[in-house]
């Protein structure tokens, strides 16, 4: 038997939150950033590459109802991204929701060039961690990937999950095969990333060329097992 769970009740679902940050906020995927958006996906079909279910989309329409669909669902709960300056610049879900386990999935991250590798990539992961956690009480949050998808591998212990295995053979996707490495960070490891997140996004942590002083990479070395 495992320990007794302090608070068995079901988690609430993830709901049309804004959440802002000091580079940008996340708030509900509308049909209405579909505009903007494609400004940034258009011309880049690498985004798709391990995307497994949908895309790359050729033209604006397609993208636009594709975006339309995606906004109404409720599993996979999908937020726009939003630089302050750029506007929608990608987007990020919460999925396989499980309220009655406290479990639930960061996943289907598009991150557009002019989100890659900007402060507001990794201050959106702190805000909805933070919301996971801290205002909707789950237990488990999972970060998964193609294991083939090394990058994703990376950014994944980056911001702070655990490796934990790789599923094989898991999917067939877009008629290839798929084998899905999977990473979690918990409630009770939650404290120490929330303090790595906000050390590396204080202000003290930039200097006046806009370069950190230290890497979140190296706050969060103890999830660096692959």
């Amino acid at each position: 038997m495992g320990l007794k769970v302090a608070d068995p009740s079901p988690a609430p679902r993830p709901g049309p939150v804004t959440l802002e940050g000091r580079f940008g906020r996340l708030e509900k995927l509308q049909p209405g950033h579909a505009r903007p958006l494609w400004k940034y996906f258009e011309g880049q079909p690498q985004l798709w590459t391990y995307i497994g279910a949908y895309g790359p989309f050729d033209t604006e329409s397609d993208f636009a109802a594709h975006i339309e669909r995606f906004a109404g669902s409720t599993d996979p709960y999908v937020y726009a991204i939003v630089d302050k300056d750029k506007g929608p610049v990608g987007y990020f879900t919460l999925m396989e929701i499980r309220p009655a386990h406290r479990s639930i999935e960061v996943g289907h991250v598009m991150y557009t060039p002019a989100l890659q590798k900007s402060p507001l990539a990794t201050e959106v992961q702190y805000l909805l961690a933070k919301y996971v956690f801290e205002t909707l009480g789950y237990r488990r949050y999972e970060w998964k990937c193609n294991a083939l998808n090394a990058p994703s591998r990376r950014a994944g212990q980056r911001f702070g999950f655990v490796y934990e295995g790789t599923l094989r053979q898991f999917v067939i996707a877009k008629g290839r095969n798929r084998d899905n490495a999977y990473f979690s960070m918990l409630d009770s490891e939650w404290p120490k990333r929330k303090s790595n997140f906000e050390r590396w996004l204080s202000r003290e942590n930039f200097g006046p060329d806009g370069k950190q002083k230290i890497s979140l990479s190296s706050l969060n070395a103890d999830t660096q097992v692959t």
